[in-house]
């Protein structure tokens, strides 16, 4: 078993310190390690670099099966080690649909043979997100790949019935419902925010209402159930309202937002690059504002990617045609310092627990957003947070490259990442 001592690393921000690691287990953490315990470990040298909990993305688009030409599930997860993940929880709308054991028990045994960060299947609320019949949910559920989330997140549960129904059946097993909020018919030809922007640009509006709607349904559908109900990229200052709301009631309601979604604006599609194209689309700068705000009181829970790859072709085409969605693993974590540490929102212990502690408590997800403490599993990851450097797309693992922030400086770099002791990104090269 290999010991790993990582000397004068800032556990959480804080002062510091040396965390030895034997074999998968964080053996001790401690000012000047030293002695027969640390004899023959292999020394990184942190030199007062930030130490956190292996991330954990809630929201992670893998593509496979079905769109390896986006991604798939080795370069995703490669994604995931560069960007600081130990673990990421892989949406169902691949092709076939995540809507059977058979389907998330493949997904979840290539994220073992890979190795970069543990793969949780997210599974199908309906058969093949058509929002008519419930999937296999306690199959699901019950396989090797144990799910507990369950989302047709890029279609909209938009029957209530059906989402009451799902609702219930999660309840059993303590499972939980992931909502793409997103009312179909305020949405029909949507293209960008509607606001001014919208307007002048003559590109059809996607109203904040038809998010806001459907979330005020399913937390009132959750209370009378009483049952659990995530909400999905959270992107306007009136669904934080709503959320908020709902938890003074004591719902059982959690909310993530992205890191997009935490800085950029519809300003942006001035330009009418497709890479700004986004569903949530990108919201007004006072929206931006709430968010924040949100994330740091606590409203909002957690911070998750939405990472959405899409090959060139999808991409670099006139923005009506152009598909929806950003790649984010590989830069979430920078965005969020910009945004929330930089800004004095959050602190870095604030960080660990909006990126790791409560999306791996929302997940289930084992072993991981744990302490970085004595007898815990080695699950770390490592951050210069004096970097500054200009996001590149060409140096992504991810195999497509549609980031909305190619050329624009970003600070903080990942420099280290080990699952359960097993170093995946070493000086910000895979292992």
């Amino acid at each position: 078993m290999s010991k790993i001592l990582i000397r004068g690393a800032k556990v959480l921000g804080g002062e510091p310190q040396d965390v030895l690691i034997d074999g998968d287990t964080i053996a001790s953490v401690g000012t000047g390690l030293s002695g027969e315990a640390v004899e023959g470990a292999e020394i990184v040298e942190a030199d007062g670099k930030v130490l956190l909990p292996g991330l954990v993305d809630l929201h992670t688009h893998l593509r496979e099966p079905g769109r390896e030409d986006s991604e798939t599930v080795l370069t995703g997860t490669r994604a995931a080690a560069s960007g600081g993940f130990t673990a990421v929880f892989a949406m169902a709308n691949t092709f076939p649909v995540a809507d059977t054991a058979g389907v998330v028990e493949q997904v979840y045994r290539l994220g073992q043979e890979h190795g970069y960060c543990d793969v949780q299947p997210i599974g199908a609320v309906t058969v093949g997100l058509e929002g008519k019949k419930l999937a296999e949910l306690g199959a699901m559920h019950e396989s090797a790949a144990g799910v507990t989330v369950f989302s047709d997140d890029g279609k909209c549960v938009d029957d209530a019935v059906i989402m009451r129904r799902a609702l219930e059946y999660v309840k059993a097993f303590g499972g939980v419902v992931a909502q793409h909020a997103q009312e179909p018919r305020l949405t029909e030809g949507a293209q960008m925010n509607e606001g001014v922007v919208s307007a002048e640009l003559g590109l059809g509006g996607w109203p904040a209402v038809a998010e806001e709607s459907i979330i005020a349904r399913d937390v009132l559908l959750a209370e009378h159930v009483g049952s659990r109900v995530h909400i999905c990229h959270l992107s306007t200052a009136g669904s934080v309202e709503i959320v908020r709301w709902a938890k003074s009631r004591g719902i059982d309601v959690t909310a993530e937002v992205t890191p997009h979604h935490l800085l950029l604006t519809d300003e942006l599609v001035r330009s009418y690059n497709p890479v700004y194209k986004v569903n949530p689309p990108l919201r007004t700068e006072r929206d931006v504002m709430a968010l924040r705000e949100a994330l740091a009181d606590g409203t909002i829970d957690i911070v998750a990617t939405d990472h959405a790859p899409h090959p060139h072709e999808d991409k670099d085409c006139e923005w009506a045609a152009a598909a929806m969605g950003m790649v984010g693993l590989e830069t979430a974590l920078s965005v969020v310092q910009q945004t929330m540490v930089e800004t004095g929102l959050l602190d870095w212990a604030g960080v660990a627990d909006r990126m790791s502690v409560k999306p791996a408590a929302i997940g289930r997800a084992a072993g991981h957003g744990r302490p970085v403490s004595a007898g815990e599993p080695a699950n770390l990851t490592l951050v210069d947070t004096a970097y500054r450097g200009t996001v590149d797309p060409a140096g992504f693992a991810s195999r497509s490259r549609n980031t909305p922030y190619e050329g624009r400086e970003l600070p903080g770099r990942v420099t280290h990442t080990w699952l359960r002791g097993k170093a995946t990104l070493v000086d910000g090269k895979l292992a």
